[in-house]
């Protein structure tokens, strides 16, 4: 089966629905490690109809922002948050738990867009996440949660000034993070750390030690 055909088809077949390791109490669609199609190259992947499946893994630093937010459910409650470069939906399922009035999970893969709402729906929260495949950079926003998102150099840099941007409008802005190649850590201050169980065929590592930033 071509992926794009039938993408809900495609995600429920390749996944499976497990807890979140650092926050068992969401549940995911996520990929078995073991299992070939992951370990595809990009041109593989291509060859197919799939792009890089990146919102099939919970990530270091999405797991550990989920986790701040579910213990302090009061930098999200009542408000309306950006969840920017989604992924799976993880932190945007733990800002509906925490109380969120409504999420935006944005992300530009249109796979993501198809697991975000798949992932809502089995944690009970669907009707608070509307996923869109829409590019948010520049724009404003209430409260931004931002996970994984500095690993790559220009995107890194965009992401920075506009995330900086709203910290000085007196927005709400935190971001997950393991310490990634472009993360800006001289404008930033760690508020938690974690050591977040991963995938070792992802970070090399089996824990990853992973914090949540806040501009300085």
């Amino acid at each position: 089966m071509t992926p794009a055909r039938d993408p809900i088809r495609f995600i429920r077949e390749h996944t499976a629905l497990r807890p979140v390791p650092h926050a068992p109490e969401i549940v995911l669609h996520v990929a078995d490690e073991a299992t070939a199609l992951w370990q595809k190259t990009e041109d593989e992947l291509e060859a197919i109809g799939l792009p890089p499946p990146f919102w099939a893994f919970a990530w270091a630093g999405g797991q550990a922002l989920a986790r701040y937010i579910l213990d302090h459910p009061e930098t999200v409650a009542g408000r309306h948050v950006v969840d920017f470069a989604s992924g799976s939906g993880l932190v945007a399922i733990a800002a509906a738990k925490a109380g969120a009035v409504h999420v935006t999970a944005s992300d530009l893969d249109p796979f993501a867009l198809h697991a975000i709402p798949l992932n809502a729906a089995a944690n009970g929260v669907e009707s608070r996440i509307t996923a869109v495949g829409t590019d948010l950079i520049g724009t404003d926003a209430e409260s931004v949660l931002a996970a994984d998102v500095f690993y790559e150099r220009d995107l890194g840099a965009a992401v920075g000034s506009w995330l900086g941007d709203l910290h000085r409008q007196g927005r709400t802005v935190l971001i997950g993070d393991p310490g990634r190649s472009y993360l800006p850590r001289e404008r930033l201050i760690a508020v938690a750390t974690y050591e977040v169980p991963v995938t070792r065929d992802l970070e090399d590592a089996e824990i990853k030690k992973s914090s949540v930033w806040r501009f300085a």
